[in-house]
């Protein structure tokens, strides 16, 4: 059997012809046309026409089980999804975003066999995905969904089919048969479906199918290999869906899809793709299980209520509320639209194009008359006159809360908060071009509608200074299943400075795509075309604040015009609150009454505070935010919201390992456990150490170069030691000609004279030779190398009785009466401060080195050690160019430190940090913290501590200041959604700069100079860099191995790289490896900054007398905020 759907978008065939409909049939396949009697396809492949077979065969789904759901979407969310499964498959080619998909999806078909026979049963998915030049067919299997791999035809047990036939060709005399394109011909092809891919996921297949004549050049997917799979966590749990004839079916997440969350429809539990969208109607060739309120009740909107029909259910809003039932408002109350607006736009003539991105929109509608407001903000005044005429760019508010006239219907009330709007406009007599997308994506926690906005094109130009006016106007919107077009012509008046005006014309079409609820029998009378008045336009550029200001009023009414009314409720002229309802009498009477959630006579209406009048409206676990007109119930911290939406359940908690000893590390002293999230961990050896992080063994560091050429090198357990020849002093590292032997302690001198030997006075053989410290003592514990005792001495070397123990074995010491200090940045008189000039100072273990440029080239031959923190592991480094001062964070204990590196004590300043950052215009440092995930900022003391990021982070690691710019960046290496952020350096405006393609973005660094920020991936071994300011992402360097810190000098970038141990350097021009720095100890490098000569120039508000602020002055773009510590009334500061 096969059922008939007709495309809402036509199917590319090439580039003069396309399909509008198309066959899905019951046996796993998808025709162009009317398919045969079965007796002329099965089994008989290539079929005779054209077709897209994902598993044929001959099926059965009459028996009450077996199923076929299809249905179109044009929601971002599936379009998404599809776009980024073809970008995958064809990683080389102009990344694709599909317009329309048709979802196709057999659900536990079987043969015609009785069931005794154990086959099982088969599920899988076909996905047609079309944009404006191709079309693209998407085949998804589960694990486990293909249980039989072929079925019986006359008598015979034949191979399933997977393959894309063209059919036949007709020519001038015959027809013969057009190309075939197999993909799985037998069993054993088969049975790997679910295992294999042409596209980067197991399961998963993707084929280019429509660029010239359909199904003639088929390209498959060209990403063969699989990624490496993360060890599951526990088996996935099973959970039944009931299917109305009272079967139970199992229903488990995919494990191929880690995003994947079951939902509460049964026919969509086992999709492989777009699982949370309502399917197409119901045909009578399926049998189709019939949803109920009782299963989805929780997708219909809190202000709404469940009805069941014949095919499903679908959501309604209750008595004083208007939507699509998904989403609800209150009548009569105002209306707020946020969102952010990004463009491309040629004026005029101009060869050069104005781009902006991240600018923000604020709309205000009125809805009880029907006005509405837009502005955006940050428009160059190169452009802004230019989009005085475009008010229709607002003009999608207005349709949406347009004041409905008696018997029709605003967008909301029909396609709800989340919907596409296309439009494109064409000016005359120029010509010019602009196209307009809007993204509409529902109501978010505050109850204001968001919205993205996409400019791309040319506008004839209006001259600085001049005006527009537009007359008011209507425009016929016509309605179809799930799209809305329209179409006018608008004439607006441009007044130009010297007081001439002139008339100008363009032409406006646009598109609304939504997704409606397909069971309800009351859309079917809805009417086919309305007409939507606007009138009181009003349009202005205010270039001193760089605003585009709309404004309009809007009636939805009778296309026909029809009786005009008087009442005031359908003129506006009513004088209600902003947030009542007028409720039309007789005649020209009328009722004002005050909007759900708002309390008073209709004329004046103030909020109702829920949460303080109405007892236990939230969950016990949950706390109430009042907000206008309504409330919101927000889960306390560790539990999350059940099915019924309400009440609060504990989160099962994850178990760090690491911090309960828990994990299968070795022991502490050769490896690190490290928490990753969640329940995971990594262990990793110990700097001189080598293995898996579970068996670690000692790595013999006595290498060529790991010393001076001058000194000898002394393997030890997970270190070495380097000591000057004889007639050489120094540390090992840095050998001077002379001897010096009054330099040197007792220990040191111990030690030399059973290591020197010369012509008179032969090596001893057998003797221990002891161990001393950086500081030249003896160290607690002595162990000696050939019999492998260890014991405990005293300052002077000598044994403490009873402190002996045998090989395998160390004990417990005590330190000669004090800690040992660190080496400072000038230890010894052979070792100095780096030299004049700017170097790069970077990380590794507990050193901190740095290494001279000259020009953009690394000196190594100059490269040496400034500061040496024994026991230490150093992970973030910053310089403060002002003071001279080098920053770092340490994780043993974790702590932020500083020192001059012109010589100096250790200054502590913060406890417990990860990356970091400096403010050396306004005297700040800023830190993430991977163990509160937060990010803070304090005074270059450590004092002034503030937290002014505290949400929605889960592990951020990288963090960078653009102190003249007043922006903050970091990264956030979330496993399961790894982004990259900016912010004010105030913690406002925050926004997601980056956040797909990435793995575990570790480094990051910004060049004032290019604008450029870049960070490196380890996961996907890709540098890369973008503008913020653009958002032109591109790819710098691939096949990188395992970088971890970052940093940057103009075109240069540098990293620290793990695998490779060494300082990596990258020319941005050319996206080429120029150089590496491989440091005498071979070890994990960690974080890396740049140390300039001189500081870069740029000034912030908070560069001269902190701001005028009186604690905190945090720069932004703009100005500045003036913040308290979080201790302010411990300090008296009030904001």
């Amino acid at each position: 059997m096969s059922a008939l759907l007709m495309l809402l978008q036509c199917l590319h065939a090439n580039p003069h012809r396309c399909l509008h409909s198309l066959q899905v049939s019951t046996n796993g396949f998808v025709a162009t046309v009317q398919p045969p009697a079965e007796a002329e396809y099965l089994g008989r492949m290539p079929a005779d026409f054209g077709s897209l077979a994902a598993l044929q065969g001959d099926l059965d789904t009459s028996d009450g089980v077996g199923k076929v759901f299809f249905r179109q979407d044009h929601s971002p969310a599936v379009l998404r999804q599809a776009g980024d499964l073809i970008n995958g498959a064809f990683p080389e080619d102009p990344a694709v975003s599909p317009t329309h998909v048709v979802v196709v999806t057999w659900v536990d078909v079987a043969t015609h066999e009785p069931p005794s026979r154990g086959d099982g049963r088969n599920t899988f998915q076909l996905v047609i995905a079309t944009h404006e030049k191709a079309s693209y067919a998407i085949l998804l299997y589960e694990r486990g969904g293909v249980q039989f791999h072929s079925t019986p035809i006359g008598g015979a047990s034949v191979p399933m089919q997977v393959g894309i036939s063209k059919g036949l060709v007709k020519g001038y005399f015959f027809s013969s048969q057009g190309p075939y394109y197999p993909i799985a011909t037998d069993e054993a092809t088969v049975r790997e479906l679910a295992e294999e891919t042409n596209a980067g996921v197991r399961g998963v297949y993707v084929f280019e199918v429509g660029t010239s004549p359909l199904f003639s050049n088929v390209a498959p997917g060209e990403v063969l290999d699989l990624p490496a799979e993360r060890p599951q966590e526990p088996t996935p749990q099973t959970r039944k869906a009931s299917y109305d004839a009272g079967e139970q079916v199992e229903a488990l997440s995919l494990p191929f899809n880690p995003n994947y969350h079951p939902v509460h429809q049964p026919e969509v539990v086992r999709h492989l793709l777009c699982s949370t969208i309502r399917l197409s109607a119901p045909l009578a060739v399926f049998r189709y299980n019939s949803e109920t309120c009782a299963a989805g009740r929780s997708h219909c909107g809190p202000f709404a209520e469940c009805r069941d029909y014949t095919g499903g259910y679908c959501c309604h809003c209750t008595p004083g509320f208007y939507g699509n039932g998904k989403q609800c408002v209150a009548e009569g109350k105002h209306q707020r639209i946020n969102g952010k607006v990004q463009g491309r736009v040629y004026v005029g003539h101009s060869p050069s194009p104005v781009e902006f991105s991240n600018n923000d929109l604020h709309s205000y509608v009125v809805v009880n008359d029907g006005r509405s407001y837009v502005a955006i903000s940050d428009i160059p005044d190169s452009l802004g006159p230019s989009l005085m005429p475009l008010s229709a760019v607002g003009g999608v508010i207005g349709w949406a809360f347009a004041l409905e006239q008696p018997g029709f219907k605003n967008g909301f009330s029909i396609v709800g908060g989340e919907f596409t709007r296309k439009a494109d406009v064409t000016f005359q007599p120029g010509n010019e071009k602009l196209s307009i997308t809007q993204e509409f994506k529902g109501i978010d926690e505050h109850d204001h509608l968001v919205v993205s906005t996409v400019l791309e094109g040319r506008v004839p130009e209006v001259p600085r200074g001049a005006t527009v006016q537009l007359d008011k106007y209507s425009e016929i919107y016509q309605y179809a299943n799930n799209l809305i077009s329209s179409s006018s012509t608008r004439d607006y008046v441009v007044t130009l400075p010297e007081g001439t005006s002139e008339t100008r014309t363009y032409q406006w079409r646009q598109t609304i795509s939504f997704q409606s609820c397909q069971h309800d029998e009351s859309l079917r009378s809805m009417k086919p075309t309305q007409m939507l008045n606007v009138d009181q336009i009003f349009v202005m550029y205010d270039s001193t604040n760089m605003l585009m200001r709309y404004a309009m009023s809007n009636k939805i009414a009778d296309v026909n015009g029809g009786e005009p009314e008087e009442n005031p409720c359908f003129t506006g002229r009513h004088g209600c609150d902003t947030n009542a309802v007028c409720r039309p009498g007789q005649g020209t009477h009328f009722n004002c009454e005050c909007a759900v959630g708002f309390d008073g006579d209709g004329r004046s209406c103030r909020d109702v505070d829920e949460c303080r009048t109405i007892p236990n409206i939230c969950d016990q676990n949950a706390i109430c935010n009042n907000q206008p007109g309504t409330f919101r119930c927000e889960c306390h911290e560790g539990y999350q919201f059940a099915t019924d939406g309400h009440s609060c359940l504990e989160v099962s908690r994850p178990t760090n390992h690491c911090d309960e000893g828990t994990h299968d590390c070795d022991v502490p002293e050769r490896a690190q456990c490290s928490y990753t999230g969640g329940s995971a961990f990594i262990c990793s050896c110990l700097p001189g150490y080598i293995g898996d992080g579970r068996v670690c063994q000692d790595s013999d560091e006595c290498r060529p170069g790991s010393c001076h050429q001058d000194a000898v090198c002394y393997n030890t357990q997970g270190s070495f030691t380097c000591q000057c020849r004889p007639g050489y002093y120094g540390d090992g590292f840095q050998c001077a000609p002379g001897e010096s032997l009054g330099m040197r302690t007792q220990c040191e001198a111990h030690r030399d004279s059973l290591l020197v030997a010369s012509e008179y006075r032969p090596r001893p053989v057998g003797h221990h030779v002891p161990t001393c410290s950086d500081r030249g003592d003896y160290t607690p514990v002595q162990c000696h190398a050939s019999t492998g005792h260890c014991w405990c001495v005293d300052h002077r070397g000598q044994e403490i009785p009873g402190t002996r123990f045998g090989p395998g074995q160390r004990p417990s010491c005590i330190d000669h009466g004090d800690s040992q200090p660190p080496v400072r940045p000038t230890p010894r008189p052979n070792v100095q401060p780096p030299p004049s000039g700017t170097h790069l100072v970077f990380a590794q273990n507990g050193r901190i080195e740095h290494i001279p440029l000259e020009g953009y080239d690394m000196k190594p031959d100059q490269a040496k050690t400034v500061l040496h923190l024994p026991g230490k592991l150093i992970i973030g480094v910053a310089y403060d160019c002002v003071e001279k001062m080098v920053y770092w964070t340490e994780i043993s204990p974790s702590s932020i430190n500083k020192a001059s590196l012109e010589g100096g004590d250790i200054i502590p300043v913060i406890d417990s940090p990860e990356g970091i950052a400096v403010d050396h215009l306004g005297r700040n440092i800023f830190w993430t913290d991977s163990s509160t995930d937060q990010i803070e900022v304090a005074s270059m003391d450590g004092s002034q501590r503030r937290v002014i990021v505290a949400t929605d982070l889960v592990n951020p690691r990288a963090i960078i200041a653009d102190p003249p710019n007043g922006n903050l960046y970091w990264a956030d290496w979330d496993r399961e959604a790894p982004k990259i952020e900016t912010a004010y350096m105030d913690g406002t405006n925050r926004r997601v700069l980056v956040k797909d393609n990435l793995s575990l973005p570790n480094g990051l660094t910004y060049e004032p100079q290019s604008s450029l920020l870049c960070w490196a991936d380890a996961g996907t071994r890709i540098l890369e860099c973008m503008n913020p300011g653009r958002g032109d992402r591109r790819k710098m360097t691939e096949g990188i191995q395992y970088p971890f810190g970052m940093t940057s000098y103009r075109k240069n970038l540098y990293y620290t790289d793990w695998d490779r141990q060494a300082v990596v350097a990258v020319d941005t021009n050319s996206g080429r490896e120029t150089s590496e720095f491989l440091p005498l100890k071979r070890t994990k490098l960690y974080g890396i900054t740049t140390a300039y000569a001189q500081c870069p120039e740029g000034q912030n508000y908070c560069a001269a007398n902190n701001g005028g602020c009186s604690h905190l002055c945090l720069a932004t773009p703009n100005g500045r905020s003036c913040k308290c510590p979080d201790n302010a009334s411990s300090v008296g500061c009030v904001e």
